[in-house]
């Protein structure tokens, strides 16, 4: 199964000076039984695409919580077998967990497909969507246009190797 795990800049950078996205447990986002009924689409790449934006509004979320953090969104697809991605049917009635699948043990950076980053031109509108989280959550909608406004920015698709030269 095709995960995607949200992460930050430094948490990019730790995982690869670890080797590994860890430790467990992982949150993370995959083409769940709700994301499919959320989505209705059987087309497994607006599907996968699907997930892939759930998990860059998590990126988000890490990213507003660390004020250190690179203004940029960051995630990364691994592949893991499906017994090790757990949904938790407790949240399956909570709209913002609509494909969230937990991790239970550190995946190793070498089984992972790709990292999806926000380009340098995302940094001002992420830097806006970030600040501008808890009044969206609040119901603001000028705050949610804010925020909406980071996912106008398509994540870009980086080799593992890329690694180093995008943390810079």
């Amino acid at each position: 199964m095709r995960v995607y795990v949200p992460l930050t800049l430094p948490g990019l950078a730790q995982a690869h000076k670890a080797g590994e996205l860890g430790p467990g447990p992982l949150t993370a986002y995959a083409v769940t039984p709700a994301l499919r009924e959320w989505y209705v689409s059987d087309d497994i790449e607006e599907l996968e695409y699907a997930a892939l934006s759930r998990a860059a509004a998590a990126s988000l979320r890490l990213v507003a919580g660390d004020p250190e953090a690179p203004r940029r969104r960051v995630v990364v697809a691994v592949d893991v077998p499906d017994k090790d991605a757990a949904a938790d049917p407790d949240r399956g009635l909570d709209a913002g967990a609509i494909g969230e699948v937990r991790i239970a043990a550190a995946v190793a950076l070498a089984k992972a497909a790709a990292v999806h980053a926000d380009a340098d031109d995302a940094e001002a509108d992420v830097t806006a969507a970030a600040a501008a989280l808890g009044a969206a959550d609040q119901g603001d909608d000028d705050a949610q246009f804010v925020v909406d406004g980071a996912e106008d920015h398509e994540l870009l698709w980086f080799g593992i190797q890329e690694i180093p030269s995008l943390l810079g």
